[in-house]
């Protein structure tokens, strides 16, 4: 296929997924009531191949959320409730010894843990011990399980979708910075609006909820990602992710003031990558061919919030890490000429 037939076939798929989205906002809109920029930026995630970790209080729909996109993908679906007592096999599986009943030779077998899903929803992932926790990281960036010396592959697509609860911090396992960057978005869910509480009420006291029809299979997902690595990216929009992330790390050329004075450790390379990747996973959503500087400002917060943090200094003065990302792009430009660095 030459490269005009294939992105000709990209553009029609472009088209396909704008219409997947907005198909997949009035499935859910049956039972989830607002939460658009939640929902897309979940999407986002899933379309560029990584995984989210959903953050807020208690009864924001956050599970519902999660079970219903799984019901509106057409994807297998799992759900570990995370505890402090959960052991690294309960969440990947573990071999037990099994007797054929024909030769009654003993031998091992694998029994697949709840991970072994298209969709895994990690609730309260941060009330596990960290043994626990890092049992997932193989998964999560492999996609794969290593148990009794032998490699299982996961199914594709995979995703990890986890929830923490911001209150309640005594018995959790605040997530360590590894574990945080394996998750290429960081979502906060936040109140709904007078008007949406106000239909939420309405709807679930009336049992006005409906029923959720698929809208996309697991292997037109897998195309989707694909499709996501071939959308095209100007060196104007890779330029200013590089630069928006260069300039997170304190004590560096292209760091602002502010950023020495009140940043402790900034973003790495992988922060690039999920700015770029994101933006064009969200074009696509959207209709289009192309990243622009918009869908990075877009996805700039759940991309970078968990990859930079203030110190005690900016602690002090109130400066958390969203309001450190909003001076970040105050002080990049997004119309500079970028090029590529000089070696």
């Amino acid at each position: 296929m030459s490269s005009d037939q294939q992105q000709q076939n990209d553009v029609a798929a472009v088209q396909k997924c704008e219409k997947a989205y907005n198909r997949l906002r009035d499935e859910l809109s049956k039972v989830i009531v607002g939460q658009s920029d939640v929902i897309e930026q979940v999407l986002i995630s899933m379309f560029a191949k990584g995984h989210a970790l959903l953050e807020g209080v208690p009864g924001l729909a956050k599970t519902l959320l999660i079970s219903s996109l799984a019901k509106a993908l057409h994807l297998s679906f799992k759900r570990i409730q995370f505890t402090p007592d959960l052991m690294p096999s309960d969440v990947t599986g573990t071999e037990v010894i099994q007797e054929d009943p024909e030769t009654h030779n003993r031998g091992y077998k694998f029994l697949p843990g709840p991970i072994f899903a298209n969709m895994l929803l990690a609730d309260e992932i941060n009330r596990t011990p960290p043994k626990t926790q890092a049992a997932m990281l193989e998964a999560m960036q492999e996609r794969q399980v290593s148990a009794g010396g032998k490699i299982h592959g996961l199914p594709a697509p995979f995703f990890v979708l986890a929830t923490q609860n911001p209150l309640e911090q005594e018995g959790t396992y605040p997530l360590p910075e590894a574990q945080l960057d394996r998750f290429l978005l960081y979502v906060k869910v936040d109140y709904p609006s007078p008007a949406e509480e106000w239909e939420v009420a309405r709807r679930v006291t009336s049992g006005q909820l409906g029923d959720i029809q698929p809208v996309l299979t697991g292997e037109e997902i897998v195309e989707f990602q694909k499709l996501v690595t071939r959308v095209p990216v100007s060196d104007q929009v890779l330029g200013y992710c590089w630069a928006l992330v260069r300039a997170t790390r304190p004590n560096s050329k292209e760091a602002p003031e502010f950023v020495n004075k009140w940043v402790n450790w900034g973003a790495g390379p992988r922060g690039v990558l999920t700015l770029v990747t994101a933006a064009k996973a969200r074009a696509i959503l959207y209709g289009r061919y192309h990243a622009t500087v918009q869908d990075v400002q877009a996805i700039v917060k759940p991309a970078l919030r968990h990859r930079m943090a203030g110190n005690y200094a900016a602690q002090a003065n109130g400066l958390n890490s969203e309001k450190l990302i909003d001076m970040l792009l105050q002080a990049i430009p997004a119309d500079r000429k970028y090029e590529k660095p000089a070696a």
